[in-house]
């Protein structure tokens, strides 16, 4: 539980839009303080109560951090951020914050109340290290000690006052692992994301083309990017998710490029139906596969690789077709 006063945590917000690592996130600024200021979002508010809920698949290996970097290394397989494999989280976590508010107002009565899941100017991670969910890992992502970072945050906005959970300490140390790993350096300092840097963003977020400095460095990255977790000490307790919802879905824990790179749009459509993925459409999918396609090329002749790239030069997309003559282009 946090309180509604997020005043300190103003000042960090306001000099990280000045600095224009939001990119594309154009509503990050449209909203300005109001991220910061619960009672103004949601009028009557005065508690917050927030969540977490694990989303690493249930069948998930000890292993499965030297596993997803292995992948890493083998440049036909498209790799698709682990929470994105799954259900999109945003319906069930939801879902489920409205349940566990009617319990509490069957329990306390009557309240006004507001479900929030990464769906308004909320700062979520402020929110939850508040409350005790955990401490802000250099990276910027909330750590747990028993849960590492694999997992969603949610909020219920309340309109009565509950005692605030006392927030937990910072673990970890001299540790710097997360900003060494980051291929694109996105993490310019402790605790500071330049967004517009970030695979994350440049996959998802992004609309338009990859900056022609940053495709090298995406490799297999074909939706969202792992790296600070995979080699975060803490990720080793990450937790499996109890539920069957963010089970691996359509092949995406071990795809290949190719068979991802052919999907029509209907496919695409049908194929990410219930996914989060199918947020960025299947023009932007074919973009970063595309990317990705040249990065393989770049390393290793194929023949298979070259003609499925000829085959989308004529697409109807003027950013498909300007990704895939890039792609081209770096056949070794």
């Amino acid at each position: 539980m946090a309180g509604v006063d997020l005043s300190s945590a103003e000042p960090g917000l306001l000099a990280w839009l000045a600095a224009g690592f939001q990119g594309d996130m154009h509503y990050m600024a449209a909203h300005g303080s109001k991220r910061a200021r619960p009672a103004e979002l949601v009028p009557g508010t005065v508690s917050v109560l927030t969540a977490r809920m694990d989303y690493l698949p249930r069948n998930t290996p000890a292993e499965w951090r030297a596993n997803e970097a292995q992948r890493l290394r083998r440049p036909q397989e498209a790799v698709v951020s682990v929470y994105a494999r799954g259900r999109d989280y945003h319906k069930l976590l939801r879902q489920r914050l409205q349940q566990l508010a009617t319990r509490i107002a069957t329990l306390a009565g009557p309240l006004g109340h507001r479900v929030f899941v990464d769906s308004a100017p909320v700062l979520e991670a402020e929110l939850a290290t508040r409350s005790g969910l955990g401490w802000r890992g250099k990276h910027t992502l909330v750590l747990s000690r028993d849960a590492g970072s694999l997992f969603f945050l949610g909020e219920i906005f309340l309109d009565v006052a509950l005692p605030a959970t006392a927030p937990v300490d910072a673990h970890c140390g001299h540790c710097e692992a997360c900003l060494r790993v980051c291929p694109t350096q996105a993490i310019v300092a402790p605790y500071r994301l330049d967004a517009r840097l970030c695979i994350a963003y440049l996959t998802i977020e992004h609309a338009g083309p990859i900056p022609l400095a940053l495709r090298p460095l995406m490799g297999n990255r074909i939706y969202g990017c792992d790296d600070c977790q995979l080699v975060c000490p803490w990720n080793k307790f990450a937790r499996r998710s109890a539920l069957p919802d963010f089970d691996e879905r359509a092949g995406l824990g071990h795809a290949q490029l190719l068979t991802l790179f052919d999907w029509s749009e209907a496919e695409f459509l049908h194929r990410t139906q219930g996914s989060a993925i199918r947020r960025i459409g299947h023009e932007r999918w074919l973009r970063n596969l595309a990317v990705a396609l040249g990065n393989a090329l770049r390393v290793q002749h194929s023949a298979a690789l070259g003609s499925a790239l000829q085959r989308r030069c004529d697409h109807p997309s003027a950013l498909v077709r300007e990704h895939v003559a890039w792609a081209l282009a770096q056949a070794v």
